[in-house]
């Protein structure tokens, strides 16, 4: 079935996540560059970022934590500037083709709104915390389908992350597009799983209006 509806993940798909890092780094009192580092090593070993945390402090907490940020003045911050280059004029034209376009992905309900204020050129915007199920839940991905509108074979959704994002949208019947971008995209772009799951591999957004177009 021809691709009718396109959903893109948040951060490190549409989102540059280079500024909420920092902050991360900065809140916890750790180098910017020390804390990229364990978190590309826990990247790179496949397990949840928010493991990162606890390298510097076993007893962690990111929901209290990101609480605290926010009562201090040290919140999440969306703004143009955090969009990646090619978000705006890529959405456009999938708009233009005619497709249901959406974005949804594993972020705080704060993330959505910060996103709906930039009035991005997108039928819907969803969240994790929105819908109470995060990805790679099939619950998450049943939730997807269900906003788009469409048979899951007519949706395609892209991201940059191997298992949460091409894998598990793989798994739900949804064509797939692997991002390479950020250090998920990158480090898992020639990976089995990514080959085996993903319908195509891209470099830019500017790639799926003539991908779509021919299927």
């Amino acid at each position: 079935m021809p691709v009718r509806a396109v959903v893109l993940d948040i951060g490190e798909t549409v989102l540059d996540d280079t500024r909420e890092w920092n902050a991360w780094a900065d809140w916890i009192g750790v180098s910017r560059h020390t804390f990229s580092t364990v978190l590309g090593a826990v990247t790179a070993a496949g397990r949840d970022n928010a493991e990162t945390f606890r390298y510097f402090k076993p007893d962690f907490d990111v929901a209290t934590e990101r609480t605290r940020r926010e009562e201090t003045g040290h919140g999440e911050h969306i703004d143009e500037t955090d969009l990646y280059p090619d978000v705006r004029t890529s959405l456009a034209e999938l708009k233009r083709m005619g497709l249901w376009v959406g974005l949804a992905g594993n972020q705080t309900a704060k993330a959505g709104d910060l996103l709906r204020k930039l009035d991005l050129p997108v039928d819907q915007i969803a969240t994790s915390t929105d819908w109470g199920v995060a990805k790679p839940d099939p619950g998450f991905f049943e939730r997807v389908v269900e906003m788009a509108g469409v048979a899951r074979n007519e949706l395609l959704y892209v991201g940059d992350h191997r298992d949460n994002d091409i894998v598990a949208g793989h798994a739900a019947g949804l064509w797939t597009a692997l991002i390479r971008r950020g250090p998920w995209g990158h480090l898992w772009a020639a990976d089995p799983a990514v080959l085996a799951n993903a319908d195509w591999v891209i470099d830019s957004l500017a790639e799926l209006p003539g991908l779509v177009a021919r299927t």
